[in-house]
């Protein structure tokens, strides 16, 4: 008699710590803090919805692969929920339940009426052709057509994904729904009703951060050194427009390695290099290629900005930090572990639900663009986000005062406080 499969859940890579884990620590900390009752407790803690599915893809040789994909939606009390969806061959159920209760306290933080979502498939699509790479992600938006919807769960780029996997997305619901629904989907090439200024959001949103968390430090920018790990779109756009407030960019660093430059790396041109090399700095002479690459993040520099993947900051590493300041560009770039050795250090750490949420800030410009059918300004874009931005640091810096904890834990303070006091008003459960 054949053996029954049996469904296992993908693992984390292990030597990598497990995300969910990571950031439900946080939670239940500031919970803690706040006093939350056990009912709100145990309604925010778990995920409203996590769907599975496996999709079948035609590939280029004639064969059938079949791709297992998912879409997570942890809370929707203050809105549809939002959240990108990542191709990667590393993506786990865990990580994306991480990533969609951590889209939940980042549209908390800066105060937009959205929930949390993440989405991802197990895939390598640098190995896909752009053919198979559609033709994946028609199949996983006509699976995930009843999880989708513009008043009910709003996807966007992340890892592995762009404004192509949108444009392609968005045409797929489209069709099943009848009619053109560019609210659907944010992150899309202009002309299908992109906004302008959506693709240094983020980046910008880190920018400001920065420059807000150097002010309460009493730093000048133009004396301020910087690394910024991740020279993808969040990292080259932080490092530019950090550059253009005078801070010196010493070190970036990206799949090839770490770059580094004394005098300061002419960001510009690194952008240009990479632009014209596939996306990547190997051969750049703008700076020297450092033994290793993993020496950035305890470089000796004052802002430390890390913008490449989850859990580089770690207990293994977090004593030899020198930066004064690390203001995170990606999702979860710091384990739990390192947090109290980097709180004894006294590094200020604006955590990424607050410091990377510009860019969730301007898709929800966009989505507001999309139901008004009515384009905005890219100065009106830019003027909105700083502002929401700036506000939202100023609130969570106060918080961290009020009860003299890090900023960390002060963001997911104010953004479960939001979220939980929306259940009581709402009668929620």
């Amino acid at each position: 008699m054949a053996a029954t499969t049996v469904y296992k859940e993908p693992a984390p890579r292990v030597d990598a710590e497990n995300p969910l884990e990571s950031m439900m620590s946080r939670f239940n900390v500031a919970t803690e803090i706040l006093g939350l009752d056990e009912e709100t407790y145990d309604v925010l803690k778990a995920p409203d919805k996590q769907v599975i599915v496996h999709i079948p893809v035609t590939m280029d040789n004639g064969k059938v692969r079949v791709f297992e994909g998912y879409r997570v939606v942890h809370n929707t009390i203050l809105g549809p929920s939002k959240g990108g969806i990542r191709y990667d061959k590393n993506v786990h159920l865990d990580e994306v339940k991480a990533l969609a209760a951590w889209m939940t306290w980042k549209c908390a933080v800066v105060d937009i009426p959205y929930g949390g979502a993440k989405g991802g498939i197990i895939c390598e699509p640098t190995k896909m052709s752009a053919g198979e790479i559609e033709r994946l992600t028609r199949g996983y938006t006509l699976a995930m057509k009843d999880v989708f919807g513009p008043d009910r769960d709003i996807p966007a780029p992340d890892m592995g994904t762009g404004p192509r996997e949108m444009a392609w997305l968005m045409d797929e619901f489209s069709k099943t729904v009848g009619a053109t629904s560019p609210a659907v989907v944010t992150g899309k090439p202009l002309v299908m009703g992109g906004s302008l200024g959506r693709t240094e959001a983020t980046g910008r949103g880190v920018m400001v951060s920065a420059l807000a968390a150097m002010k309460k430090l009493g730093m000048d920018p133009t004396q301020t050194s910087a690394a910024v790990q991740g020279f993808g779109n969040v990292g080259s756009w932080a490092a530019k427009l950090l550059s253009e407030q005078g801070v010196k960019i010493k070190c970036v660093s990206d799949v090839s390695g770490a770059y580094w430059n004394e005098n300061g790396i002419n960001i510009d041109e690194a952008v240009a290099y990479k632009n014209v090399h596939s996306g990547r700095l190997d051969g750049f002479t703008g700076a020297t290629l450092m033994d290793n690459a993993d020496d950035l993040l305890t470089a000796d520099v004052d802002l430390l900005v890390p913008a490449a993947v989850e859990d580089v900051i770690t207990e293994h590493n977090a004593h030899d930090i020198k930066a004064k300041l690390i203001v995170e560009g990606a999702n979860g770039p710091t384990s739990a572990s390192a947090d109290p050795i980097i709180n004894e250090k006294g590094i200020m750490v604006v955590p990424d639900i607050l410091a990377n949420s510009g860019g969730v800030t301007v898709s929800y410009f966009e989505w507001v663009q999309n139901r008004q059918g009515f384009k905005w300004s890219e100065e009106m874009v830019t003027e909105r986000a700083d502002r929401i931005m700036t506000d939202a640091f100023e609130k969570v810096y106060a918080t961290s005062q009020k009860y003299n904890i890090p900023m960390r834990i002060a963001a997911y303070v104010v953004a479960i406080d939001k979220v939980a006091q929306t259940y009581k008003f709402r009668g929620g459960f």
